[in-house]
């Protein structure tokens, strides 16, 4: 057996196994890494040479360790993100900068995210899905969180639990940090 197919069954098990220990589709893994599902299923199967780039991508949907791949150990028990990793969202507010702190797969269902406030900073927020709640911790400075028609003044160590299938609106009255949890029905 010459090394170039052992290393493509190598990695075409190992992204396989880690697809399927997180009950992924080809279409769900295609849609998070941005790799069309052809190709997914190509690189599974063993049947095409990915570039580094394409798994890099597949390697971060899939949360598994892109440097222990080839060595078949697709699912680490820690999973560590380094603070500087982490993806970063500029622009969706005025003055915020949105850290993704939850995995790609659980994007649409339970999702984490770290705000950081500059002074007179807002995030305001279209309705979601039907029955959406958002999970807003203060760690420090204040916000003003609006839903609907009501609104809240939090404090560092508060936290406000609110429908989200409703406009609603997150502002700083200075600068702020928080983390947000966004839970889709």
């Amino acid at each position: 057996m010459n090394p170039r197919s052992d290393i493509h069954d190598r990695l075409a098990a190992s992204l396989r196994e880690a697809r399927k220990a997180r009950g992924l589709s080809l279409d769900a893994v295609a849609k998070l890494s941005g790799v069309s599902r052809s190709m997914v299923s190509q690189i599974e199967r063993g049947e095409s040479s990915p570039t580094v780039a394409t798994l890099w991508n597949l390697t971060q949907a899939l949360q598994v360790d892109f440097a222990g791949l080839l060595e078949g150990r697709a699912e680490p028990g820690i999973v560590v993100i380094r603070a500087a990793a982490a993806p970063v969202i500029h622009g969706r507010g005025k003055g915020v900068s949105i850290r993704i702190l939850s995995p790609a797969e659980a994007v649409g269902e339970h999702e984490v995210y770290d705000l950081s406030f500059a002074p007179g900073g807002a995030l305001e927020s279209e309705p979601h899905s039907p029955g959406c709640r958002e999970h807003l911790t203060v760690i420090e400075g204040a916000l003003r969180v609006v839903s609907g028609e009501e609104d809240s003044l939090l404090g560092p160590g508060d936290t406000a639990r609110y429908p989200a299938d409703r406009p609603h609106a997150i502002r700083a009255e200075g600068g702020a940090r928080a983390l947000l949890i966004v839970q889709d029905s």
